[in-house]
């Protein structure tokens, strides 16, 4: 009987745990996987990246983390090039965000604050030239690595 119980109560808490991470407000927490096998190089720094590929992970984009690691960012591929807007909502940490057109860096904002509870404003930043792919990464790491436009980059995806 006991036996029972605890699979019948074991039974309970994964449906509970698939609808709230499927349904519920903790759905973005579970958006990617946790193998990293994407990799951006520019200038010989190689960074790990998700990648966004559907429009909810797009939306969804860096919101549900605290951080990254500074080897680490997270790609939108585009299938045209275009002026994609791009914002901080719900983001907890600043970035500096690359656009990217073919293999060559085309705009880069350095230091794009997120949020905070003094400021809930976010800015909204687009390319100077049509991108059809942007990298996110830790703020101050493109002036770190000295990146510029018109830099080579190379993804494997």
């Amino acid at each position: 009987m006991k036996k029972m119980f605890l699979v019948f109560g074991l039974l309970i808490a994964i449906i509970i745990f698939v609808f709230v991470t499927q349904n519920g407000r903790f759905s973005n927490l579970f958006a990617f996987p946790t193998s990293h096998q994407s990799t951006i190089t520019i200038d010989n720094q190689t960074f790990s990246v998700l990648v966004a590929k559907t429009e909810k992970e797009k939306e969804i984009g860096l919101s549900s983390r605290t951080g990254l690691p500074d080897n680490m960012g997270m790609v939108f591929p585009f299938d045209t090039p275009g002026f994609y807007a791009f914002w901080m909502k719900n983001m907890k940490f600043p970035l500096d965000i690359i656009y990217i057109h073919g293999n060559k860096i085309v705009t880069i904002i350095n230091n794009l604050p997120n949020p905070t509870p003094q400021n809930d404003t976010w800015q909204i930043v687009k390319p100077t030239e049509a991108a059809d792919l942007v990298l996110e990464i830790n703020a101050g790491l493109s002036k770190k690595y000295n990146f510029q436009v018109s830099d080579m980059v190379k993804l494997s995806l």
